[in-house]
């Protein structure tokens, strides 16, 4: 009974083993690294699986602890249906050698492990600067490296000895006429010597490290001119767009500012004339001020006529005496040195006043007469008040008798 038992479990752990010898491991179990970034990563055929869903396990340890009794791996990815791994959150050890394995799961069935021994000072790569300045010094470049970074974004120079191969080319349009040169340095700033000035050149930079002839890939080309001393022709270039731009802002300035004046001239001092009819309108008018307006040029058209000013008239008093007066010699005079008038039968006095001056002046005797005024001014003069403005143009002479002769008053 018990050698029946014994050949049964027998024949169960042969056919277990058989089933996981059944499972094909993963394959090309590779390292996928750059500075202390870690993944591991494997292939395997799905079809191996027969329909069903198959997982992968993914340990590891320490390679020392290899040799003691107690073998502790630790876990990392459990049952993932990713064909790779991130190893990167264990923070290796980057001087450190460790043991990883592999194993596919399909229902409660497992394929043997695959192992795969790792270093990341060894193994892991080494990355490209983060980050290249490029800077003129005069006819040469400086330029300006930053560190390859780690995961936790610190340098890698605190893992090992780190320097660079700066490759540097003048940039032509012919890229078979280009002419490389090579500078090794350490340094986080770098000047390139012997440039040419004025001239563009290129930079392209890798990070290397000797012990285990690491080399990363170079940076993509940063290209920058070189300066040096200003040439004669742009000087004189300079100066000319100066004066150029000078001159256009003066222009510019000027043509704004005759402009404004001449808006403003146009809407406070028009230039255009008045209608004629309206300019003889305000000429005619004696009061108006419009006339004033009118500009140098319309006022040699006006037609004016010349004014005289003449003083104010002086008003003449004529007194003619009463009949008895003429009829009775004056007293004190000869009746034979009176005058007498053929065909009159009396003579009177006749005395002319002004009113500025009084009534008691007399006129003096004419000298000249006329027949014709005497027969006009034959017998007694009425007394009467004369205007001398109020007298007609056509009046040509009046005659006035006087008691001791004839006076003529012409007007």
């Amino acid at each position: 009974m018990s050698a029946a038992f014994n050949a049964f479990l027998l024949l169960w752990c042969l056919q277990t083993s058989a089933a996981g010898a059944e499972l094909v491991p993963p394959q090309n179990v590779t390292m996928i690294t750059l500075n202390t970034n870690y993944t591991l990563k494997w292939d395997w055929d799905q079809s191996a699986a027969e329909g069903r869903n198959a997982t992968f396990t993914t340990e590891y340890v320490a390679k020392y602890r290899l040799r003691s009794k107690g073998k502790n791996w630790v876990m990392v990815c459990d049952k993932t249906s990713h064909r790779s791994c991130d190893l990167t959150p264990l923070d290796l050890h980057y001087l450190g050698i460790f043991m990883l394995r592999v194993r596919v799961n399909v229902n409660e069935n497992h394929s043997d492990w695959v192992l795969k021994e790792f270093c990341p000072d060894k193994d892991a790569a080494v990355g490209p600067p983060s980050k290249v300045d490029l800077a003129p010094a005069g006819s040469d470049l400086d330029v300006y490296i930053s560190d390859p970074l780690t995961s936790k974004n610190t340098t890698m120079r605190d893992h090992f000895k780190l320097y660079y191969g700066i490759l540097y080319w003048e940039h032509t349009e012919d890229t078979q006429a280009v002419r490389t040169k090579m500078l090794n340095s350490s340094a986080n700033v770098v000047t390139l010597p012997d440039l040419k000035a004025w001239t563009w050149y290129c930079v392209s930079i890798q990070s290397r490290y000797d012990f285990y002839n690491k080399i990363s890939n170079f940076t993509s080309p940063h290209c920058m001119q070189t300066e040096g001393p200003v040439p004669w022709w742009k000087i004189f270039l300079y100066f000319l767009g100066s004066l150029v731009f000078c001159f256009l802002v003066v222009l510019f300035s000027l043509y704004i500012f005759f402009w404004c004046f001449k808006t403003i001239k146009t809407t406070f001092y028009p230039s255009g004339q008045l209608p004629k009819h309206f300019e003889d309108y305000f000429c005619d008018s004696p009061r108006s001020d419009i006339p004033r307006l009118l500009s140098p040029d319309s006022e040699s058209e006006l037609l004016c006529d010349k004014v005289t000013i003449c003083p104010e008239p002086v008003f003449l008093e004529i007194h003619d005496p009463p009949p008895e007066a003429l009829l009775a010699p004056a007293a004190g005079l000869d009746p034979d040195s009176r005058h007498s008038r053929q065909g009159s039968s009396g003579s009177g006095d006749s005395g002319v006043y002004s009113t500025e001056g009084g009534s008691g002046l007399r006129q003096p005797n004419s000298a000249q007469s006329s027949s014709g005024a005497e027969d006009s001014c034959q017998g007694p003069v009425k007394l009467e008040r004369v205007k001398m403005q109020d007298m007609a143009p056509e009046l040509k002479s009046q005659c006035l008798i006087a008691d001791e002769g004839i006076v003529d008053i012409c007007v």
